[in-house]
């Protein structure tokens, strides 16, 4: 049996992974600035299943499969099959992981990908989308001259995961939107008409300070508060809350079409409950998404105990809490968001 959650220095328990399969994309998001190659050192599949072994066996039962683009990873199926295949075992730590996710562009979501992950064993798609017209989905990808086709391959994608089985009505579809003052506030209102064509919930992003490539800056950020104002004037709205744990705060539509969510981590911090351990494409553990360093997890990787042990004890001296005390520490240097997967 597990011997339960880790708990850090605030008694904040282990409960979500994020792993980061690759650091590669096909786009360029300006807030993002992603690796044009692939680390030399990346975990294999085998790999990857001893991390989320041992991180299950600590507490977590959600994991989230991220990038970079984490379509770009010839292996992600493989690594979905023996994650099922684990989980399917009595005596597995992951026999209590409850929820496989992915987080994705979309651009190499085609029906019969879709379908393969479905079978694969994945739960769930958030879909990453910033604008609508097809200029400002050109500029927010980094591709100014393909906004056109690139809108359209988002919304097959849509139309893949739907046709697979990712069922929105159920939150197996979602559609993510980072927004930033200047570049993209004016889709605020478009991105959420679709999203409610579409049945899916859209989660709105204040644009953050992660990493040190992507140039940000305090007057680039959209207030949650701000967006929900923009959006109930449009559409009225009832709060249905921030679950413990959770990162987005939840409003549903009056008129019975859905619901919006909004990531608040700079004007609404919710470090005092975050759960969420991070691990890079080559292995190294992150205990925050604006953390400046990490533990390399691979020398520990050999035997079952004492990777469970390393990180453990990694978790067990978190003190992490950047976003409440983020205006003494915008200095700091941090790990790029293309290594954390976001």
């Amino acid at each position: 049996m597990s011997p339960g959650p880790a708990t850090d220095q605030l008694q904040r328990p282990l409960g979500v992974l994020r792993l980061s399969l690759t650091a590669r994309c096909n786009l360029a998001c300006p807030y993002c600035q992603p690796d044009g190659e692939e680390a030399p050192d990346r975990l294999t599949t085998e790999q990857r299943l001893r991390v989320i072994e041992a991180a299950c066996s600590l507490g977590v039962s959600s994991l989230r499969l991220t990038g970079g683009e984490p379509l770009l990873t010839p292996d992600l199926e493989e690594l979905l099959e023996a994650i099922g295949l684990a989980r399917r075992h009595t005596n597995s730590p992951l026999r209590d992981l409850s929820d496989t996710a992915l987080t994705t562009n979309g651009l190499l979501l085609s029906p019969e990908r879709a379908q393969r992950l479905r079978r694969a064993g994945l739960q769930r798609i958030t879909i990453s989308l910033d604008a609508v017209a097809p200029e400002r989905v050109g500029e927010m990808s980094g591709r100014p001259h393909q906004g056109a086709q690139l809108l359209q391959q988002v919304l097959a994608a849509i139309a893949a995961a739907k046709a697979a089985g990712f069922d929105p009505a159920v939150g197996a579809l979602k559609l993510n939107s980072v927004i930033q003052r200047g570049r993209n506030d004016d889709q605020l209102l478009p991105l959420a008409a679709l999203a409610r064509d579409q049945g899916l919930e859209l989660r709105l992003i204040e644009t953050m300070d992660v990493g040190n490539r992507n140039g940000w800056s305090p007057e680039q950020v959209v207030p949650a508060a701000e967006m929900i104002e923009r959006l109930g004037s449009r559409w009225p709205l009832e709060p249905l809350g921030r679950p413990t744990h959770g990162t987005a705060s939840r409003w549903r539509y009056r008129d019975g079409r859905g619901a919006v969510a909004v990531v608040a981590s700079i004007t609404q911090p919710f470090c005092g409950d975050c759960n969420r351990l991070r691990v890079t494409a080559n292995g190294m553990a992150y205990t925050c998404l604006f953390a400046s360093q990490g533990q390399d997890l691979k020398p520990w990787l050999q035997t079952p105990e004492s990777l469970r042990q390393a990180i453990g004890q990694l978790w067990s001296h978190r003190r992490d809490r950047y976003s409440e005390e983020r205006a003494s520490r915008l200095a700091q240097p941090k790990a790029e968001m293309a290594y954390l997967g976001g």
